[in-house]
């Protein structure tokens, strides 16, 4: 699946079950609580801290894909094209950084 179709799968979601959008701010608010959510997986998971017994049955990808539903519902809510934009970005990233990557002596 693209973006442009996953942001579509989104907007007909929200249109059939969630009543409408939240404002931006609010989702705005909500995407940070997720993004918390991984993070908390990963500190606790692969970081130096200790994993609580509640947390050892936190489905990563699944706090991930709530990460992705929010930002998916802030670039429809805000007409922002996310593959054209992504696209755009990766294309950027893809000339600036091939060499800078390749000579870090930390990534050898």
């Amino acid at each position: 699946m693209d973006i442009k179709n996953a942001q579509k799968i989104v907007d007909d979601w929200i249109k059939n079950h969630g009543v409408r959008y939240f404002n931006e701010l609010t989702n705005m608010a909500q995407l940070t609580e997720e993004v918390g959510e991984v993070a908390r997986i990963i500190a606790r998971r692969y970081g130096e801290q200790s994993e609580k017994e509640s947390d050892k049955n936190k489905d990563l990808g699944e706090e991930l894909a709530d990460v992705l539903f929010v930002v998916l519902c802030l670039a429809n809510q805000t007409n922002v094209d996310l593959q054209e934009a992504f696209d755009k970005r990766m294309d950027k990233k893809a000339k600036r950084d091939h060499d800078r990557h390749h000579n870090n002596e930390k990534l050898k």
